[in-house]
């Protein structure tokens, strides 16, 4: 009987460490069994070939999870989330290329452990652009030994990672801060100033009060608007208001037109009211 067919079909659930046990005692497939599954499962899209496939190379995404346990993410998420790259792979493999599974799969299952330390590593999505994407876990890794970076440094890691050195800074600037609750915690003192950002970014923008304030204001304003518009002289008044204050606003030349006068002098006009107009406002 081959190696493939005593792999069970089912590992321990509930209890990660059993897990893991069970991932590292399942058998290992030879490079003629390993291809005699993906063959069968490219030609016949045989599920239980691909399940011996993904199952004998559980350990592989063990280990490369726990390559990524230092960001604070628990483990068995890590493992999942490495078991579809693993899954993705096993699909996309071709027997005939001359490789190995485990050297195919190994960049999946980081790339989906990576985009899921990305979504999760902080409420705010810390890289977004392929370049930050790239720079995320190059930068940090580097950060662990060096600390802050010398600007001979970050000009060498923007050469070597093909980005603008703007952009490790604006990472490494990225990676210093934290996440801070909104409310603060129940371990803060109720005697001292809370520093918490509920404490000093309140929304006011639509207490009634500050509503009913903005109300009034911009009524003020209009009003004041209307009674420094009335101590102008008609034509004045006319020019700002064809000017500025239609929907469908007149150039110079066409008011030069409409009046019998250069597009100058109306320049002039428009300059002169403009500055009454300032004036009564500020009064």
């Amino acid at each position: 009987m081959s190696k493939q067919l005593a792999i069970p079909m089912t590992l321990p659930t509930g209890n990660m460490e059993a897990y893991i046990s069970a991932a590292f005692q399942l058998p290992m497939l030879s490079a003629e069994e390993e291809h005699d599954l993906a063959v069968r499962l490219r030609e016949r899209n045989d599920l239980a070939a691909a399940r011996a496939l993904v199952m004998s190379h559980l350990r592989f995404v063990v280990r490369i999870a726990r390559g990524y346990s230092g960001y604070g993410l628990p483990q068995s998420d890590l493992i999942q989330e490495g078991t579809v790259g693993l899954m993705k792979a096993v699909r996309r493999f071709d027997p005939d290329m001359g490789v190995r599974l485990v050297s195919f799969a190994v960049h999946w299952i980081k790339a989906e452990i990576h985009e899921y330390i990305l979504r999760n590593w902080r409420i705010v999505k810390i890289a977004t652009t392929k370049a930050q994407r790239k720079l995320f876990f190059n930068l940090r890794s580097a950060k662990k030994r060096l600390g802050w970076f010398s600007k001979e440094e970050v000009d060498q890691v923007a050469e070597d990672l093909g980005v603008k050195p703007q952009t490790v800074l604006e990472m490494e600037s990225r990676l210093a801060n934290y996440d801070l609750s909104f409310d603060g915690t129940e371990a803060d003192d109720d005697d001292a100033p809370s520093m918490a950002p509920a404490a000093y970014l309140p929304d006011t923008r639509h207490e009634p009060s500050a509503m009913l304030e903005k109300i009034d204001s911009a009524d003020s304003e209009r009003d004041q608007l209307y009674t420094a518009l009335a101590s102008l002289d008609e034509r004045s008044r006319d020019i700002l208001q064809r000017r500025w204050l239609n929907e469908g606003k007149e150039t110079l030349h066409e008011l030069a037109d409409a009046y019998g006068v250069s597009a100058e002098r109306i320049r002039q006009i428009e300059a002169a009211a403009m500055k009454k107009l300032r004036i009564a406002l500020a009064a």
